[in-house]
């Protein structure tokens, strides 16, 4: 592991790892390769309280909550409901007549349970990972060393994103052999190759990425890049994605 450490790149705020060094590690638990071995740990007798917010129902336990025994987000709204817990990311929820109750509400899914049935999410899980894999893998904001993307929506042949550059970030050059894309700038400033064209984007500003053409997207400017991405075709999943330059050497 110091090997890959030693050997990583640094490029664009990002840091990769040597990937063949990262591949020999072995997987062992924390206290076998360090805690076992280190001359430079000590031991204090403390007595605190611990909890490793392993479940929803610890997190309702560690949240402040109203006369009712509720806790969620300022605009979470309870009505004759006890002891229940809300998560949402955007959606307003409202529970009526509830009790011991678990709502978390993201993007692209919902949970609704009982805070007593909780120790089976691992069922549940699986569950999904049978009938819905791409909920699993991914988050519905999905992280990468040049910023984040969001899916909006999505139909048989479209889908929308709101992607996020970072200042000085600069995605792949790139092609696609089953979708065009239009990209329209909502915030900052975009550098857009597409084959031999470079063009500066400013807000309210858009561009058409044929299918085929070769095409980066770099943020050249001071604040965050923000724009709507719609893509239209045949494929649209991420495996469409050609990749003939990387600054952060991905395949």
């Amino acid at each position: 592991m110091s090997h890959a450490v030693e050997h990583a790149e640094h490029a664009l705020g990002f840091t990769s790892l040597d990937e063949e060094a990262f591949n020999r590690a072995r997987a062992i638990s924390f206290d076998y390769a360090v805690m076992e071995r280190t001359q430079k740990a000590a031991v204090v007798p403390a007595s605190f309280g611990w909890s490793d917010v392993g479940s929803w129902d610890a997190v309702w336990s560690l949240s402040d909550k109203d006369d009712a025994g509720n806790a969620g987000g300022a605009d979470d709204l309870f009505m004759s409901s006890e002891n229940s817990y809300v998560s949402s990311n955007g959606a307003k929820v409202v529970l009526l007549g509830m009790k011991n109750a678990v709502v978390v509400s993201e993007g692209d899914s919902i949970l609704v349970a009982d805070r007593e049935c909780l120790a089976d999410m691992r069922g549940v899980v699986a569950a999904v990972r049978e009938s819905a894999p791409a909920l699993v893998q991914d988050h519905a904001k999905v992280l990468r060393p040049w910023g984040s993307y969001q899916t909006l929506d999505r139909g048989s042949r479209f889908l929308v994103k709101r992607i996020v550059v970072k200042p000085g970030g600069r995605l792949s050059l790139q092609m696609h052999h089953h979708r065009a894309e239009h990209w329209v700038v909502v915030r900052g400033t975009a550098k857009v190759t597409v084959d031999d064209s470079v063009v500066m984007l400013r807000e309210n500003e858009s561009t058409y990425i044929p299918m085929g053409s070769v095409h980066r997207l770099e943020n050249p400017g001071k604040i965050d890049l923000e724009l709507i991405e719609i893509q239209s075709g045949s494929y649209l999943e991420e495996d469409d994605i050609v990749r003939i330059e990387d600054e952060y050497r991905r395949t």
